[in-house]
């Protein structure tokens, strides 16, 4: 299933996006770079046990173990200080991206309640988009009962296109469900 989308791209999508935009070369194609999930447990700070969960449940979600970030300024008003550890991140590629993609695309967001298609304006402006998620508890690997708190985590899918027309078109193309 995981190489489903890299095929998928190869057989469909690379030549859709090659006739509309009218490239010369197949390297000025886009293509999804990689995707980077992030998730911020600010209540990591009162609370250490918080940022293991986190790191368990990210882990169960991408499927490798998460890279721990720390706090890059000390700020007094949320009790931090530099160095703290406050989240924790991972970065997907090749066979691993494509497998999260397609289990996002086509089994989590589905799940979301009222849901209605993900924001067009998510776009950064340099062909990267931003997909921010509510709860955890949209994706199959989590289990309702173990989970003790609700926490979103952000998703950024990095592509190689240099505008947004050209990375929401590859998104349509592998089926992103963006809102009319």
């Amino acid at each position: 299933m995981a190489s489903y989308l890299a095929e998928e791209y190869k057989e469909k999508v690379a030549p859709a996006l090659a006739e509309k935009f009218d490239y010369k070369s197949s390297m000025q194609i886009p293509k999804i770079d990689k995707i980077v999930l992030n998730m911020g447990v600010g209540d990591a700070v009162s609370n250490a046990k918080n940022l293991d969960e986190a790191v368990e449940e990210l882990t169960l979600i991408s499927g490798q173990k998460p890279l721990i970030t720390k706090a890059k300024k000390s700020i007094a008003n949320f009790r931090l200080r530099e160095g703290m550890s406050i989240g924790a991140k991972v970065t997907l590629r090749g066979d691993r991206m494509y497998d999260f993609l397609y289990k996002l695309i086509n089994v989590s967001l589905p799940r979301v309640r009222d849901f209605r298609g993900v924001s067009t304006r998510s776009f950064d402006g340099r062909g990267n988009y931003t997909l921010g998620v509510k709860e955890q508890l949209i994706f199959p690997e989590i289990d309702f009962d173990k989970v003790n708190r609700t926490r979103g985590l952000d998703i950024v899918i990095v592509t190689t296109a240099k505008t947004d027309e050209e990375a929401r078109e590859l998104l349509i193309q592998f089926g992103m469900p963006f809102a009319r």
